[in-house]
């Protein structure tokens, strides 16, 4: 029997083991049969609340049916969620005496949805085909389980709601930024592009994703000079003139609003009303701040009250006094909001940006304008100040396309992504192996993944 075949059927016995071994004791839990090898099995575990209990309860499942406790590497996660993963091994013993004992490799995830819904994803198959076969595997897994649709970042809640509908991936023609629309909807010509993407359907809901707004903040003393001579009649024509001013770090929900209204006034349009019943801190990196808003709408487009649910990103000023939000929303009219929230929460989750073409974009765009203001600031003391802080605003904005877009959803594809580092595949000691999988991961992403304290997460876990 050659290796390749051998490894195949091993790939295949591996996961029909350790799917029929969790799926068993957890109903809600689907798997998934790869024509490669190995096994796919994710959803929601049963009786747990917390991640910790959920890793515990899978690899307790493992444990009792293959008769060997699994052996798990260090704990990580991604910065600032709350989803946990770990890679771990498990050796079987019951092959008998011709085949020997078969080492298992696998990874499980696990993050909370909600108070009472945590769901784990576990990828499993022979450990010495694992690290080749991983990539693959998380693909197939990550096109199938979106455990934060319907909850978390930028959605709402879709109990009670109608389920998703198909979707399809649609690229934007400058290739800067993807999304997967049901069948019916449209792309906003003229405000998709550059990393953000508009989109409407076709009973009156609306996504709208990667909004980028900027505001020159009050408290600067630079933009209280350029305030100045606005003020004084400076400036005509230029962008200073119709800036928004406004002082950054003061409440999400009003500022939220007050940004809002003031592309609208610039666009020509009628102010929405908005009333907000919900503005709560959502996760975010380092340099943002982010808040889940939720409320309704009417934008006075004949459609009525909405319901609206979004995220909303603020980054600290510029040392000129430059401050960058980002907006990533959906709106449905009430009548139809409850059918539609999963599938408009799964919209933006599918939401994806290619920063280098964004940057790219906006580096051919603004070049020529900068220079002109330059030119003209040779003018004038003021008009050159106005010119530096042009070149300012352009840098801030490019940065915001590029280095803000922080949705939770995000952080399963960095698990493949991070993961694509790691070539040792011929190390097969499970003991220190898993370790170093665990390190090269954060090593070669320090600022995505960060250790867990494993003695503290695994207190009170017994598997």
């Amino acid at each position: 029997m050659t290796n390749l075949v051998r490894h195949g059927i091993a790939g295949v016995v591996v996961g029909v083991v350790c799917s029929i071994a969790v799926a068993a004791a957890q109903s809600g839990l689907k798997t998934i049969n790869p024509p490669t090898g190995g096994k796919i099995v994710y959803g929601q575990v049963d009786g747990q609340t917390t991640e910790a209990g959920a890793m515990g309860a899978v690899l307790r499942s493992l444990h009792q049916s293959l008769g060997e406790k699994p052996q798990v590497g260090k704990l990580f996660q991604v910065h600032g969620t709350e989803s946990v993963a770990v890679f771990f091994s498990v050796t079987r013993h019951d092959q008998g005496p011709a085949k020997g004992p078969l080492q298992v490799g696998g990874l499980l995830i696990a993050t909370k949805v909600s108070n009472d819904h945590v769901e784990a994803a576990l990828v499993t198959d022979d450990a010495s085909r694992f690290q080749k076969t991983l990539p693959g595997l998380m693909k197939t897994l990550m096109a199938v389980w979106h455990p934060l649709a319907g909850s978390g970042a930028g959605s709402a809640p879709a109990s009670g709601g109608g389920p998703v509908a198909p979707l399809k991936q649609i690229v934007l023609q400058d290739r800067s930024a993807s999304i997967s629309l049901p069948e019916g909807w449209q792309l906003s010509p003229t405000a998709s592009a550059m990393g953000t993407i508009v989109a409407s359907g076709p009973n009156g809901e609306i996504v709208s994703l990667g909004l980028a707004f900027l505001a020159a903040d009050t408290n600067n003393p630079r933009v209280q000079q350029t305030m100045r001579t606005v003020q004084a009649g400076g400036l005509r024509n230029t962008v200073y003139a119709t800036a928004l001013y406004y002082p950054y770090g003061g409440d999400p929900g009003r500022t939220f609003v007050d940004v809002l209204h003031h592309a609208q006034q610039r666009s020509g349009n009628q102010l929405a009303d908005y009333h907000l019943t919900s503005v709560t801190p959502a996760e975010s990196g380092p340099r943002q701040r982010c808040f889940n808003i939720q409320g309704t709408a009417d934008f006075h487009d004949g459609k009525g009250t909405r319901e609206m649910n979004a995220l909303y990103c603020v980054s600290p000023p510029s040392p000129m006094g430059n401050w960058g939000s980002l907006v990533y929303a959906w709106s449905a009219p009430l009548a139809v909001a409850a059918k539609e929230r999963a599938t408009l929460s799964a919209i933006l989750q599918s939401f994806n940006v290619n920063q280098a073409v964004v940057a790219q974009q906006a580096n051919q765009i603004a070049a020529p304008q900068i220079a002109q203001i330059h030119a003209i600031g040779q003018r004038a003391a003021a008009q050159a100040q106005a010119a530096h802080q042009a070149e300012d605003i352009h840098n801030s904005s490019v940065y915001q396309h590029w280095d803000s877009m922080d949705k939770r959803s995000q952080e399963f594809e960095n698990y493949q992504l991070g993961y694509s580092v790691i070539s040792d595949g011929q190390n097969n000691a499970h003991g220190t192996f898993w370790n170093e999988d665990a390190d090269a991961l954060v090593k070669s992403n320090p600022d995505r993944f960060e250790y867990v304290n494993a003695p503290n997460y695994w207190k009170g876990i017994d598997y």
